[in-house]
């Protein structure tokens, strides 16, 4: 009994030194913080710039120099197709179309003229010379017959045949006016041929005339006005730049790794710098089949199918394309996982977890991509403690929780 009594103090000495060498070593553990696989969605997108594009702009110009009489629109008006926009001033073009027209009036003067006189004249030209070579014909056998009696000499017989020749001679002049003034005679068809020539040349000038006259082309909005009343507007210069009506859309350039998971018909909402609070939704429509080298990117366009009221031409516009989404699956945070990244298309990583007091690597298999979280297909389970990169922690070391959450062995309760 007096040897226990006096040993008993080396007893507590052991086990005060027991429980300080255990406190000693668990203070040499690192501490870290630990995020748990959790099941959720994961939306993955993908963010690109752009700038709102219109079907078609069309610059308004003029075909011939001329001073501009007055400008009847001005920018962000709605035109219709055929509308006035332009109107320009042209002495010369003015005096060609008065021209044309007194042409036109001579030409058609000149044809009732050949229809109403020359042809019947030509007719009765033709009637009388037809009645002078019967009455020479006839002329002509009497004096044969009275040279035969003896009556008259020869000589009467030679002028009665020279009247003959000359009055059929008479005859076929009179058939060839009355020929060429018939319709379809050569008179009458110069005359159809100056009244189309006389019309050509009055379109020609209408025409002329029309081009100074700018309007619409088709439905549109005016975008830019280059020219003011008193200007004077030279060929191919522009005066009025005008958007056609049609279908809004976007172009952006989307980074050429997220290629892969592009495609037609994927949703996305888009959001105007200008208007940051007030995004729309718009749908991807067409990816360009070639990558731009320079700038390693894609283009995309993405139609917008109801343009909000601020949306103008060439305005920036951010746009989230939605390109794959899964309901109740493994997640982790992004930041929590090793080797990864997100525009890569390797499906391989590792994670650091926390099992028995130690930091051990464990590779993992990645699925989808999201804001901040990433799909985990396979190599750990729901509730593994994963140690954040923050920590500071490495593979094999011995680790445990800050504070009450504490263990000797460093495993949490609840977690494998």
């Amino acid at each position: 009994m007096k040897f226990l009594r006096r040993s008993w103090p080396w007893w507590v000495v052991v086990l005060v030194a027991a429980s300080g060498l255990a406190l000693w070593m668990l203070q040499r553990a690192r501490e870290v913080e630990v995020v748990a696989v959790s099941r959720g969605p994961v939306v993955q997108s993908i963010v690109a710039t752009g700038r709102v594009d219109t079907p078609a702009r069309i610059a308004i110009s003029s075909q011939s120099a001329a001073r501009i009489d007055a400008v009847l629109v001005r920018e962000g008006d709605l035109v219709r197709a055929g509308q006035p926009l332009v109107r320009l001033r042209s002495d010369e073009a003015q005096a060609a179309l008065e021209a044309a027209r007194a042409a036109l009036r001579e030409a058609e003067g000149r044809q009732r003229q050949l229809e109403g006189v020359q042809r019947p004249v030509a007719e009765q030209q033709l009637a009388q010379a037809r009645a002078n070579l019967e009455a020479a014909q006839r002329e002509l056998e009497r004096a044969r017959e009275l040279v035969a009696q003896g009556y008259v000499s020869q000589s009467r017989v030679d002028e009665a045949q020279r009247q003959v020749d000359t009055t059929g001679a008479a005859l076929a002049s009179a058939r060839a006016q009355a020929d060429g003034v018939r319709q379809g005679g050569i008179e009458a068809e110069l005359a159809r041929a100056r009244i189309a020539q006389a019309r050509a040349n009055l379109a020609s000038a209408e025409a002329r005339l029309d081009t100074l006259v700018l309007a619409a082309p088709a439905d549109g909005v005016v975008l830019t006005r280059a020219a003011e009343p008193g200007d004077t507007a030279q060929v191919g210069r522009t005066l009025l730049t005008m958007a056609r009506d049609g279908a809004t859309r976007i172009v952006a350039g989307v980074d050429e790794k997220n290629l892969r998971w592009l495609a037609a018909g994927q949703q996305a909402s888009a959001l105007a710098d200008a208007f940051p609070t007030r995004p729309f939704p718009a749908k991807l429509t067409w990816v360009a089949p070639s990558v731009d080298a320079q700038r390693g990117t894609v283009e995309v366009w993405l139609e917008v199918p109801e343009p909000p009221d601020f949306l103008k031409p060439d305005m920036t516009v951010s746009v989230e394309m939605v390109v794959a989404r899964r309901e109740n699956v493994l997640t982790l945070p992004a930041w929590a996982i090793h080797d990864t990244d997100p525009a890569s298309a390797l499906r391989r990583a590792s994670v650091l977890l926390m099992r028995d007091g130690r930091a051990v690597e464990q590779p993992v298999e990645l699925g989808l991509r999201g804001v901040g979280i990433v799909e985990i297909v396979g190599g750990v389970a729901e509730g593994d403690p994963v140690i954040t990169p923050d920590s500071g922690a490495m593979a094999g070391e011995r680790v445990r929780l800050p504070g009450p959450r504490a263990r000797l062995g460093g495993a949490l309760p609840s977690m494998r």
